[in-house]
């Protein structure tokens, strides 16, 4: 099947082979003027040319008059805890009284607060609950989402979380999946870390690993949860088995977790909000992401992580919404906004932090490139409500976007 797009506006294609950094100011680089044509066929993007050059080639096929409209790649959530029921809004009352995030899950909110309700839950109400969030995210141009387990810690109900992710992914007209295992999120509330890191040794991770769906593993490694040692050992067992590595590390103080992101070279060490320089250097050195989720210090009343400091030192960044019970957006063109309109980033910047980049950490399941808009690429990307694609996250609140192409179908909002 052929579908053709026309006069299309300004295009910021983000276009090239790997993450973008400091050169990201160059906007001759990363932006088409107005007037291209794309064709799509079978859901990838085959040709992109003058608009009149395709429309008198291409006779015959489905045509969208874009009629100015700017474009920006399809964006990529590439940290989200998607699966969990419950309710934790009391918990902002206990924010305000001044107590800590560790205070809190001591007095019975936290992770272990959305436990129970998840494991209660039916594998029918953890889909639909699914289905709700991604739609929500496709109407803000998610097109691709990392989805963690996390709220089971117990062995069954990991298992739980990862199956029905892998029933939603490839829904049609839903974004796809990129399933991470997050068993090492915290400890349950029967259990201690150090009696729940052998329990994850010995039981959960190998029957992860039999099950054979989760792509990725993930630790929350911070003081008071696991510490340094307990996530290295759970990392390693994990690589071993075959799954690549994320890490969340320094949320609320410098814990260390850089050091040992960059010794293990995972993928992506997320929030890294306190991590100090040296180790932000070691980090980039090895390959490492930094991933930023400025929603969590939004909903937290904190200040925001030094995005500008990877933009002045050339070291790879992304942002992604960390969707989750004490976090609830799933809007990227929201926190786009946070960035520009509160931290002074550029809005080419900001996207290239939750598309391209992003895509860097998160692959498609086609093994096709997203997350930028070139020939060959899997056919995501949004249709900006405006002439101007800086318009993409200049509206909080409400979705920017005009229409999204997802794999091929276009999907109006």
């Amino acid at each position: 099947m052929q579908r053709l797009l026309t006069n299309s506006g300004p295009i910021a294609h983000l276009s090239g082979v790997g993450p973008l950094t400091g050169e990201i100011e160059d906007l001759d680089k990363h932006i088409w003027s107005a007037g291209l044509g794309i064709l799509v066929e079978n859901g990838v993007i085959k040709r992109i040319a003058p608009s009149n050059e395709l429309s008198s080639e291409y006779t015959g096929v489905e045509i969208i008059d874009l009629g100015g409209k700017a474009i920006v790649p399809g964006l990529v959530d590439s940290h989200t805890h998607l699966l969990w029921a419950g309710d934790r809004s009391r918990e902002v009352s206990w924010k305000q009284q001044g107590f800590s995030y560790r205070e809190i899950a001591l007095k019975g909110g936290g992770i272990n607060a959305t436990v129970k309700p998840t494991r209660d839950s039916t594998d029918e109400d953890l889909r639909l609950i699914g289905i709700d969030r991604m739609q929500e995210a496709l109407r803000n141009g998610t097109t691709h989402m990392e989805a963690k387990s996390g709220y089971g810690l117990d062995t069954k109900t990991e298992l739980r979380l990862l199956s029905i992710g892998n029933q939603l992914n490839g829904i049609r007209k839903l974004p796809t999946l990129d399933l991470t295992w997050l068993g090492a999120h915290s400890a349950p509330p029967s259990s201690n870390i150090p009696d729940y890191c052998e329990e994850i040794l010995s039981d959960q991770l190998p029957a992860v690993l039999d099950q054979g769906i989760a792509r990725s593993a993930d630790v929350f490694c911070e003081p008071g949860w696991f510490n340094v040692e307990q996530s290295e050992d759970i990392l390693k067992a994990s690589r071993s088995g075959g799954l690549d590595l994320r890490i969340h590390i320094d949320e609320f103080v410098d814990g260390g977790g850089g050091d040992l992101a960059a010794e293990l070279s995972v993928t992506t060490a997320d929030h890294a909000h306190y991590t100090n320089p040296n180790s932000r250097d070691s980090m980039s050195k090895a390959g490492v992401n930094t991933g930023f989720l400025p929603g969590t210090p939004y909903a937290m009343g904190d200040d925001y992580p030094p995005f500008q400091d990877c933009l002045d030192n050339n070291w790879a960044w992304s942002f992604a919404s960390d969707f989750n019970p004490n976090c609830r957006t799933l809007s990227l063109p929201f926190l786009g906004s946070v960035l520009v309109q509160r931290n002074d980033i550029s809005p080419i910047a900001s996207l290239a932090a939750c598309s391209r980049n992003s895509a860097e950490t998160t692959p498609h399941p086609s093994g096709l490139k997203h997350g930028m808009i070139c020939e060959g690429a899997i056919a995501n990307l949004n249709i900006v409500n405006s002439p101007w694609w800086e318009a993409w996250c200049l509206q909080p609140g409400h979705s920017p976007f005009y229409a999204t192409m997802l794999a091929g179908d276009m999907i109006y909002h």
